[in-house]
């Protein structure tokens, strides 16, 4: 079965205005006006993560500054930075598209935020297979699992997707960074591997497998990169096959059709070849999907593996391979475990 989807903007005034708003958002946000005490506490708990991590905060009614986020990260530094870097940084997270979408959205909050990006983006999907989506009637759980080519977009996409089909009953494993999206926080179970979040890391996800929602991940971590030619994930982590396996969740394939730019794969090889840790091709995800908008995506999703299908004759890193290659098949053949 063939779904098609287009999620039209509502004038075509607005459309060359309509902002990009995903996931990767997240990762360039401060609250600049009218900053409350939580979020003043929230700020002062910032200086434990990433460089990146550090310009991370953004929650409603909150608007993006990048002169704001330098000066509160530098202080009186803030003289010494190039007036064309300050330039280069709000013109490559399209800070005043971003602000346009906060400002529209105010407090809607869940599937209804994440279809309103859509919409916004106009973005066109052909959705093959959704009579492979399994029903719940039963009381039965799912994992969605799917590969991550565009970092970002894709979230948004299935999210939208596996959330009205089920009513609102999903979820998604996520860093706990992204929770200070709040239009989409609620449908996030925050996960953060370092510092005393780490040390809860095993019960939080045995929680979220637990829950009566259906959850999707993407077992990769990062979005895909360029390897040996072919735009693909990296190596799944096993997770999702153990603790569905615990917890007697089928698994869900699926696969995204989508890519970013050669210069977004580029950066990234370029950057693991020279060692440098921090992942720089990650500041360019916002401008990745800006280029995004009025594409059409191909969705493919695959019959449910059934949890007893993972037995004992394979690990469940080498079962999270099967089920990654698995997905790559879907756009061209029916192939099953």
């Amino acid at each position: 079965m063939l779904f098609f989807v287009h999620f039209q903007k509502q004038s075509a005034e607005n459309r060359h205005k309509s902002p990009i708003i995903l996931v990767f958002i997240a990762n360039f946000a401060y609250p600049i006006h009218d900053i409350n005490a939580r979020a003043r506490a929230n700020i002062g708990s910032l200086h434990s993560h990433s460089v990146i991590s550090d310009l991370l905060i953004m929650a409603q009614p909150y608007l993006i500054d990048i002169d704001q986020i330098l000066h509160n990260k530098m202080g009186r530094k803030t003289r010494f930075v190039p007036g064309f870097v300050v330039r280069y940084l709000k013109r490559i997270i399209h800070q005043e598209w971003i602000n346009e979408f906060i400002a529209k959205e105010g407090d809607i909050q869940g599937i209804q935020w994440l279809e309103d990006c859509m919409e916004f983006l106009d973005l066109k999907l052909n959705v093959h297979g959704l009579e492979h989506l399994p029903s719940d009637a039963d009381g039965s759980r799912f994992t969605f699992v799917s590969n991550h080519p565009l970092g970002g977009a894709d979230g948004v996409i299935l999210g939208a997707i596996l959330g009205r089909h089920y009513d609102r009953r999903i979820c998604y494993l996520a860093n706990d960074l992204l929770m200070n999206l709040t239009g989409i926080a609620p449908l996030f179970v925050p996960i953060n591997k370092t510092g005393r979040q780490g040390r809860e890391f095993p019960k939080m996800v045995n929680a979220a497998f637990a829950s009566e929602k259906h959850l999707i991940m993407f077992p990769a971590g990062l979005c895909s990169r360029r390897i040996e030619g072919k735009i693909q994930d990296l190596p799944w982590a096993k997770t999702f096959v153990s603790k569905s396996i615990e917890n007697q969740r089928d698994v869900v394939p699926i696969h995204f059709g989508g890519r970013n730019t050669d210069f977004f794969y580029g950066l990234a090889n370029w950057s693991k070849r020279l060692g440098i840790k921090f992942n720089l091709a990650m500041l360019y995800l916002v401008d990745e999907l800006y280029h995004h908008q009025h594409s059409t995506f191909d969705i493919h999703i695959g019959k449910p593996i059934p949890w007893q299908s993972f037995t004992a004759e394979k690990t469940p890193t080498q079962w999270a391979a099967e089920v990654r290659n698995l997905i790559y098949t879907l756009p061209s053949s029916s192939t099953q475990l």
